[in-house]
């Protein structure tokens, strides 16, 4: 029971954040204040009350709908929030209450941040991507503090500037060869910087994992979608996510898929 109420403690934490992340999707790209003014109705603009801010609560007490002029509130909000809060207790569940796990969190909201901009407006905002790279540094080098003082610190410094460097040559490299054997852009650029801030996080082993992945999942992805006719042919699609994808599956499973295929080729 007290394990139950510690999680569930976490969710709503990480609800809170995913309630943020709401915040930021929807206005950074619109070059709006993340605080003034309050969250609000974007047709009528009345302010939300407490008991209307509440993450996931909130909308579920709302029916979904504005409370003043009746406009549908789309269910992405919630479960944005819902996610990220499960998201947030799947990280202390398998890495338990330690540093790691306050990094992971934060790098997860970067992620999520990251994503749903990219799917909605096909960007990735340098102000997200850069100062999520200083922060994986920063956490990078304190977690090295924290296993063996300064000495160990500087050394998980370098490999996460190192991690980041190779993260954005990579991408770099697959951008340019994609888009002269295509003809034309085969990756934004913001998506070599993402990568960048990847590794910074995950380190070089990850950050090739995560971009493994990502290419697996756009593929899969983009394959089934133009199947399916949600997708045009040829049109572009954000490959943001699918690194996202990627780097969350590496956060969860890296350790697990890197033992695999060391043990698959014989290491």
């Amino acid at each position: 029971m007290a394990n139950f109420l510690i999680y569930l403690i976490i969710f709503g934490w990480g609800a809170c954040i995913g309630s943020f992340l709401n915040v930021v999707i929807y206005r950074l790209p619109a070059k709006i204040s993340l605080i003034n003014p309050p969250s609000r109705c974007p047709k009528c603009f009345h302010p939300l009350g407490k008991t209307e801010n509440i993450p996931v609560i909130g909308w579920l007490w709302l029916r979904g709908e504005c409370r003043w002029c009746h406009t549908p509130i789309s269910p992405r909000y919630p479960l944005i929030e819902a996610m990220t809060g499960l998201f947030f207790a799947l990280v202390f569940h398998q890495f338990g209450f330690t540093w790691l796990s306050v990094g992971y969190v934060i790098f997860l909201s970067w992620l999520i941040a990251l994503a749903l901009i990219d799917m909605d407006t096909m960007t990735l905002p340098n102000s997200l991507t850069q100062s999520g790279l200083i922060m994986g540094v920063i956490w990078q080098t304190w977690l090295g503090f924290t296993v063996g003082g300064i000495n160990t610190a500087s050394v998980y410094l370098f490999i996460s500037i190192l991690s980041a460097v190779i993260g954005i040559w990579l991408f770099d490299t697959i951008r340019f060869i994609g888009s002269f054997v295509l003809g034309k852009p085969a990756m934004g650029g913001g998506d070599p910087k993402l990568t960048a801030m990847i590794g910074s996080w995950l380190g070089w082993q990850g950050v090739l994992i995560t971009g493994f992945l990502a290419c697996v999942y756009g593929t899969i992805i983009g394959f089934g979608a133009i199947a399916l006719k949600l997708l045009e042919k040829g049109k572009p699609m954000p490959f943001g996510p699918f690194l996202v994808l990627g780097a969350i599956t590496a956060i969860f499973l890296g350790d697990f898929l890197l033992s695999s295929y060391l043990e698959y080729i014989g290491f």
